[in-house]
């Protein structure tokens, strides 16, 4: 069947890639401190705001992922505008979805993409300014994320390792081995649905989605207006948007449209608008939207200028990464992380499943 090959096919192809993004974002997460981040965004001014957009950029943390890490940078003292430029640069890319666009779009659109997520979050800090109220009270209570509850338990919870981690010193193995675990469990059962659709639509697009019924919206500003239509109400991580991109990009969709999805989609949903209407207010909420669309948008004309300039074969790009998808290596990685998902998923729905279901009298 041409949907199953399809995506079959893109996930081999995909996989290796995949690998080498979670094994970077791995060793990223054992060698970065927390610490760094908000001692340096809590600084006023230009230098704060460039600076939660460089150091957001890398990190390996989707939309859902970002909002606990963003206000915990908060309630650490970070100002808003580095706030916002740290919640726009964290889900917009990252070095997992970098290398998959490298493998999927080429070097080209791998290289453009990150530039175009950092200047959007600066553009963002910037507009916010400087904060006109009082800054976030630097408290040394724990802040509220995604394990923690919001009352408070004095039985031990999945956070209470990050209190061993300051009363405890690590070693260089454990830091691995925490991280690894982070990036190839946590991280994994995080995005693997999302993966798993973006594939699914990617397969979709390829077989029943005529070039031509695409191609009429592949360039101009309608084709930017289209794409930021369907990536706004898009709730999907950067990683999980990038085959749905190269679906849209080789069935004639342009590559600065295809670049706005990419921008768009991993960026806003309702539950990132709602932290900063209510942590940083309207005025961040308004240069929040305001940078994600005009910025992307910006770039996107650039990057069809660029492509048209330059002739870029997009095709052509992705040539050595669709070589490397028929061979033992990317079927044996393509093994590895079907393995991996399908214990996170399994370990995921089948817990909450389980927690979920009430217990019967016996």
């Amino acid at each position: 069947m041409p949907l199953i090959e399809n995506f079959v096919g893109l996930f081999i192809e995909s996989a290796p890639w995949l690998l080498m993004g979670f094994t970077v974002a791995g060793l990223m997460k054992a060698f970065v401190p927390s610490e760094l981040l908000a001692k340096h965004l809590g600084e006023p001014g230009l230098m704060a705001t460039v600076k939660a957009a460089l150091l957001g950029a890398p990190l390996p943390l989707c939309s859902c992922g970002v909002i606990p890490a963003a206000l915990g940078l908060r309630r650490s003292g970070a100002s808003k505008a580095a706030t916002t430029s740290f919640l726009i640069s964290t889900p917009e890319t990252g070095v997992d979805s970098v290398t998959v666009s490298y493998a999927m779009l080429g070097p080209f659109m791998a290289v453009i993409r990150p530039i175009a997520a950092i200047s959007t979050a600066i553009t963002a800090g910037l507009l916010v300014g400087a904060d006109k109220d009082e800054p976030a009270p630097i408290t040394s209570e724990p802040v509220q994320s995604c394990c923690a509850n919001k009352t408070p338990e004095p039985e031990p919870s999945c956070c209470s390792e990050l209190d061993a981690e300051t009363s405890a010193p690590e070693t260089i193995a454990t830091r691995l081995k925490d991280s690894m675990t982070f990036t190839f469990v946590d991280l994994i059962k995080d995005i693997s649905l999302w993966l798993l659709i973006g594939l699914g639509i990617a397969a979709a697009v390829k077989t029943y989605v005529p070039t031509e019924f695409l191609a009429q919206w592949g360039d101009g500003f309608m084709a930017f207006v289209v794409m930021a239509l369907i990536g706004v109400p898009m709730y999907i991580c950067a990683l999980a948007s990038t085959p749905i991109a190269a679906g849209l990009l080789f069935s004639g969709v342009s590559p600065g449209a295809t670049l706005v999805f990419m921008l768009v989609g991993p960026a806003t949903n309702i539950a990132t608008m709602g932290l900063v209407k209510r942590e940083l207010g309207n005025r961040a909420l308004a240069a929040y939207l305001g940078s994600v669309v005009g910025v992307g948008f910006a770039f996107g004309y650039l990057t069809n200028y660029l492509a048209d300039q330059w002739n870029i074969d997009f095709l052509a790009q992705t040539q050595t990464a669709h070589a490397m998808g028929n061979t033992l290596l990317a079927t044996a990685s393509a093994l590895v992380l079907a393995g991996l998902m399908i214990y996170a998923l399994g370990s995921k729905y089948l817990t909450n499943f389980k927690t979920n279901t009430p217990a019967t009298d016996g």
